[in-house]
């Protein structure tokens, strides 16, 4: 810049520019440049190139600005080309909505510079979309703030009315501190406690006897054992036993305990006695005892089928069918399950139980099938015979009227045929047995057998046991 322009800057006035340069000026330094007559027509129009919203505009020239706003603008563009003409040179920015009347609309903050002796007017104009696209979104993100405080308010009040209308006492706890975070006023009256002094404070000092530490671990193990029985305390301000059901579960990256309380008295006694001695032989019996569907989906297991499997803990098989755990897999379920669902119960059925990693156990089965009418169940009892079999002689011992009949064929027939009747019996045995272990269900015993059931139906046919009567 030469010494004269920079006198110009610094007295604030502009230096001398080509002509050839200023139209390249205008157009970057705003969104639309519009050079408009004394009358309001248009005599040329810029465009920043930069902007890739607005597209090109050389079919204004010529026209008049007003055709190309909308109504309540034309308003405002007249309002400002009157001030210009009584004299004002510093008007505030105006907004102006461009339209064609049909395809498209687009608003335009513009300020109004007169450029010349005959009322030119040159508009240097902002283009607006931008900053209106951003308001609309933020509008939709209020509006979205706004529909989840309303529905978190609704879930609040839900909430509320359930915790406090219910009978039963219920305390949640947070695990990592172990302090109460909301208790209903069910639970604060069985605690002896208003529900203000109540929430925040150890759950663990409202008891008797109890560290921090050591009451949460408890109840932490509770909610995890399926089927354990409840934590008993006695509260601290009430003198009562209570008796604690966790549940544990995760909100908002937190582990919460709910704890349902009892008391001794209104704990629900099912079956007394026998109840409790029912639950001590199924978690501490000798024999494996499985809980399935009727589909043999395993819903329940005591600690001796683990052991007979070699699984560490239930759920590992739990929601997995007993079919992975027989050592002929679908073909023995499918026995067992229809047979208990036909008949009611099925005695000793002889299989092998497999292991995770791969161990055969022989094992002796029974199935009772428990008919309740929402939730039906098959219950197995699974004992261990491997002792039993090893203590067996390898091979039964064929009979002295076995013996004699099959000496007795010598000499009297060829060996090929000896071998041939002995094959017979042989079969005729298996059958049998196939029969009587699935209570005559003919589909079962020739999955059993590996046939087709065309071919058992010769067999029996042939030994003369399709007679036997079905149960």
């Amino acid at each position: 810049m030469t010494p004269r322009g920079t006198k110009y800057w610094s007295s604030g006035a502009i230096p001398l520019i080509a002509p050839e340069l200023l139209g390249d000026i205008i157009a970057t330094a705003s969104d639309i440049a519009v050079v408009i007559s004394r009358d309001g027509s248009v005599l040329s129009v810029l465009i920043n190139p930069s902007n890739q919203t607005i597209s090109r505009l050389e079919h204004w020239e010529g026209q008049d600005l007003r055709d190309l706003l909308t109504v309540e603008s034309v308003s405002k563009f007249e309002g400002q080309l009157a001030a210009l003409e009584q004299g004002f040179d510093r008007l505030k920015p105006i907004e102006l909505n461009h339209t064609d009347g049909a395809k498209w609309e687009f608003p335009i903050r513009y300020t109004f510079h007169p450029i010349g002796p005959e009322g030119t007017v040159l508009m240097l104009g902002r283009d607006l979309r931008p900053i209106a696209e951003m308001q609309q979104q933020l509008v939709k993100a209020q509006l979205a703030l706004e529909r989840d405080y309303e529905a978190q308010r609704e879930y609040d009040t839900r909430y509320r009315v359930l915790m406090e209308t219910m009978h039963d006492a219920m305390v949640f706890v947070g695990l990592s501190a172990g302090r109460i975070t909301d208790v209903n006023a069910a639970a604060a009256e069985l605690l002896g406690a208003s529900r203000n002094d109540l929430v925040g404070s150890a759950f663990a000092q409202e008891f008797e006897g109890r560290q921090r530490s050591e009451l949460v671990e408890a109840l932490t193990s509770s909610a995890y054992s399926e089927g354990s029985a409840p934590v008993e305390l006695q509260s601290r301000r009430s003198r009562r036993k209570v008796l604690i059901n966790p549940t544990i579960f995760r909100a908002a990256g937190e582990r919460i305990l709910l704890c349902r309380l009892e008391t001794a008295e209104t704990a629900p006694q099912v079956g007394g006695e026998l109840s409790e001695n029912l639950n001590g032989f199924f978690a501490s019996g000798v024999d494996g005892i499985v809980f399935t569907d009727r589909d043999g989906i395993i819903r329940a297991a005591n600690e001796s089928f683990l052991n007979l499997i070699d699984l560490a803990h239930l759920g590992e098989a739990k929601g997995h069918s007993l079919e992975e755990f027989l050592a002929r897999g679908t073909v023995d379920l499918k026995v067992l399950v229809e047979t208990a669902a036909r008949v009611g119960q099925m005695r000793m059925f002889a299989t092998k139980l497999q292991g995770q990693y791969g161990v055969q156990v022989p094992v002796e089965i029974s199935a009772t099938f428990l008919s309740h009418r929402s939730h039906p169940s098959i219950v197995f009892v699974i004992r261990d015979v491997s002792r039993a079999e090893a203590m067996r002689n390898p091979g039964a011992p064929v009979s002295d009227d076995a013996m004699r009949n099959l000496t007795e064929m010598v000499g009297s027939a060829t060996l090929k045929d000896i071998v041939a009747e002995t094959t017979d019996v042989v079969e005729k045995m298996c059958i049998e047995t196939a029969v009587d272990l699935t209570r005559n269900n003919r589909v079962a015993a020739a999955e059993m057998l590996g046939l087709s059931r065309q071919s058992l139906y010769v067999k029996l046919r042939k030994y003369g046991l399709l007679s036997r009567d079905t149960d």
